[in-house]
């Protein structure tokens, strides 16, 4: 394969100019990570291609069909040549070159510069390494590479620091984007200890390619004094031999290590992997892990792969104080220590792992320091500076696949948990019909999508979650506890919110007989109350649950009282709006659309075109305000916004941006203008990094959604709430693309 099959079916290519697995490398590994991740969010817009740098004419490497093309990296016209075949490729937008001085041929590795003379498409170089005090020659051959680069990424602030003061480089071609890590849930080390044989042990551990730079001997010596003091600690080396180091110098390295471990009477405590581990197996050993020991003894390491995944798995860490240790590492999350300084190690060991405490909080600390480094928000960082310097544009329409693996893992027999600790349920915070009620839509809608007996399961835990809560009255208790009892409240917008979900149920032909005949049944018994609801957002939710049940089963009186509560609506309306301000109430709260969203139902179910021009009103005005130039911005939870005064822009909830997403489609259901969706999939992309931390907010590896997109940063709870109002958007989306 090469370069001139790249294009064939006129797509946009980012070619990225790197060593590639299978060649063992950790630049080949980032490589690998940094497209996959481009690939899943933005393929088929936007395609990611490698061209690998091979170390020697001789070798020899199975690459993926990935890999359009691969050079001699030791060879100065491979170079050349490259640079003129993308020139010749229409295809190719954008060149991404990850730099490491030793990656490519010539006196620190300046045979790239006649490819960056030569090249036409912009070029971003990523720095994997920023040595201070540069010798002109460095100096010299680093400028170069800088002018001819449309921007430089650095993966820390000491790195931005040394191109701009130590070779001059204007700060405003630097861009700090850090190191990726894997999306991962937050988990304790006990199981993984048991899958990997470590049970009842106090798991260190180091993992990457050995070399002597690596500093394990430091982490060795510092061991005989913890052991005492700790017999149950092992020590785990994970990871082969460099294969520079293996190819000049064989074991040596590794045997000196052996022979260090045998001299002190270690080799029950600590344990040598040599394996070359995949993203998996490495996982396992991440989170077996208690405490992660980085003892490289390369001062001016600009960045670390290990350390950062080991932060990223929620391990605190003892560190060598690197320049990229001393960037990423906070009192919070772990030690720094002087390099070759084998006492400070075992001091630091010492006194975090007496205190077993103080270990859980470091890993908490740490998880959540690195949640912005996951790689589909790095992805999103390179993406954003590749459109700065190319025509390249994401679909707004390329979503997740439905993942429903954390609403199960949030459901009992009884029903679906309130709340979670990052992933995790907080069970003894107990259960809420709000919650249960929407989790019966979630997974009737996901029935209706694909019907299976799982999901047939989750509905009728749901449902009879609802039929516990309701009252001889017919209303409805909210929150549950853990030990089954249930609250006396009878909040409106609980009890609207059950009749959505009801007579969502109730008449969709596409559900099992028993379930729908339960629902109706239930919600039957709420017809008396329902004309005393006078919460415009239970009218609506209310309303919701109507059109469903009367679509395909007119009956008059319900069909009545619909235009009764669509009136009511109308005159909230007209009570409240002025010249420049189109609402209903004095104020936008949560769940704002959905009144608009009433509106639309009621127009499809009545046909007053009042309504529907009160609906189109209305929810642009929600527009008016909520879309920024690049993103959607729902409406704070931290103040809300109340007429004449100044909206509350953070605390955003997925449930608000669900909302939004729910209602656009309908409005496109109801009217057939694509507009509305096209509005309905900018929204959804809220979740999926577009807003104003440029951050996810749906979590990619647990399924689970975080609770809230603060000023500065996410909350990384995963709460029933948030998943199940991305789980209603996403699967909004999907009816349309089934339909």
């Amino acid at each position: 394969m090469n370069l001139k099959e790249v294009g064939r079916k006129n797509s946009n290519f980012v070619i990225h100019i790197s060593s590639y697995p299978p060649r063992a490398c950790g630049i080949a590994t980032f490589t690998k990570d940094i497209t996959a991740a481009l690939d899943t969010k933005f393929n088929p817009a936007v395609k990611s291609r490698i061209v690998a740098l091979n170390d020697n004419p001789t070798a020899i490497y199975n690459y993926p069909t990935k890999v359009a093309d691969e050079i001699n990296s030791n060879e100065i016209s491979n170079y050349v040549n490259l640079a003129r075949e993308i020139n010749q490729n229409n295809e190719i937008k954008v060149v991404n070159l990850q730099h490491e001085f030793g990656l490519y041929g010539g006196n620190w590795g300046d045979y790239i510069i006649p490819f960056l003379q030569v090249i036409e498409k912009p070029v971003v170089t990523t720095f994997h390494t920023a040595i201070p005090d540069p010798e002109d020659d460095l100096k010299n051959i680093v400028r170069a590479i800088v002018d001819k680069s449309r921007a430089v990424i650095v993966m820390n602030s000491l790195s931005k620091d040394i191109l701009k003061n130590d070779y001059g480089i204007d700060e405003t071609k630097i861009r700090l984007v850090p190191h990726g890590i894997p999306q991962t849930a937050f988990e304790s080390s006990e199981k993984y200890k048991i899958e990997l044989g470590l049970e009842s042990k106090t798991v260190l551990s180091t993992f990457g390619l050995l070399s002597p730079n690596k500093g394990i001997q430091y982490a060795i010596r510092a061991l005989p004094e913890v052991i005492q003091k700790f017999p149950n600690v092992v020590y785990v080396v994970i990871g082969a031999t460099h294969p520079n180091v293996a190819k000049e110098k064989g074991e040596v390295y590794r045997n000196s290590l052996i022979a260090e471990v045998q001299k002190l009477g270690l080799e029950e405590h600590v344990k040598f992997y040599n394996k070359y581990l995949d993203l998996e197996e490495l996982s396992k050993y991440l989170k077996a892990t208690d405490l992660y020991i980085s003892p490289s003894i390369d001062e001016g390491q600009s960045v670390s792969g290990t350390l950062s995944y080991a932060m990223g798995f929620g391990r605190p860490v003892i560190s060598t104080a690197s320049s990229y240790a001393q960037f990423l590492v906070t009192p919070q999350t772990g030690v720094l220590v002087p390099i070759k300084n084998p006492g400070a190690i075992t001091k630091s060991l010492l006194e975090i792992l007496a205190d077993e405490k103080r270990i859980k909080g470091m890993g908490r600390e740490a998880y959540e320091h690195t949640r912005p480094m996951t790689w589909p928000n790095v992805a999103t960082a390179y993406f954003n500076l590749y459109k700065e310097f190319a025509d390249l544009e994401a679909e707004d329409d390329k979503l997740p696949d439905i993942k429903l693996d954390h609403l199960r893992r949030m459901t009992d027999s009884f029903g679906i948990f309130h709340f979670a600790k990052y992933s995790k349920p907080e069970k003894r915070y107990g259960y809420s019909l709000d919650d249960n009620a929407r989790a019966l839509v979630v997974s009737a809608k996901a029935y209706q999508t694909k019907p299976d007996p799982e999901l047939e399961r989750l509905m009728t835990t749901y449902l009879n979650f609802v039929k516990f809560t309701q009252r001889p009255n017919g209303k409805f208790a909210n929150i549950v506890s853990y030990q089954k009892l249930r609250d006396a409240t009878a909040d409106e917008d609980v009890q609207g919110r059950a009749i959505w979900a009801l007579g969502l149920v109730a008449k969709n032909e596409n559900l099992p007989d028993e379930i729908r005949t339960k629902a109706e049944k239930i919600l039957t018994k709420t017809f008396p109350f329902l004309p005393r609801l006078t919460s415009p957002r239970a009218i609506a939710f209310a309303m919701t649950g109507l059109y469903f049940y009367l679509k395909n089963n007119p009956k008059p009186a319900l069909l009545k009282l619909m235009k009764k509560m669509a009136d009511r609506q109308v005159g909230q309306y007209k009570e409240y709006s002025g010249v420049d301000w189109h609402w209903f109430e004095d104020q936008l709260t949560y769940s704002n659309s959905k009144l608009a969203e009433s509106l639309f139902y009621a127009y499809d179910l009545i046909k007053n075109p009042e309504y529907l021009e009160v609906a189109k009103k209305t929810l642009n005005f929600l527009k008016s305000i909520t879309f920024e130039k690049d993103h959607y911005s729902p409406i704070g939870q931290n103040g809300w916004y109340f007429r004449n005064k100044k909206r509350a822009y953070f605390d955003q909830q997925p449930e608000e941006t669900s909302t939004m997403v729910e209602t656009k489609v309908v409005a496109y259901q109801v009217t057939g203008d694509k507009q509305y969706l096209k509005d309905a999939y900018r929204v959804m992309n809220w979740f999926l990094g577009k807003n104003h931390l440029g951050q996810m907010v749906y979590d990619e590896a647990t399924g689970g959604c975080y609770d809230g997109v603060g000023q500065y940063a996410i909350n990384l709870n995963q709460g029933a709430e948030s998943t199940i109002s991305y789980l209603l958007a996403r699967l909004a989306l999907e009816e349309i693309k089934q339909s």
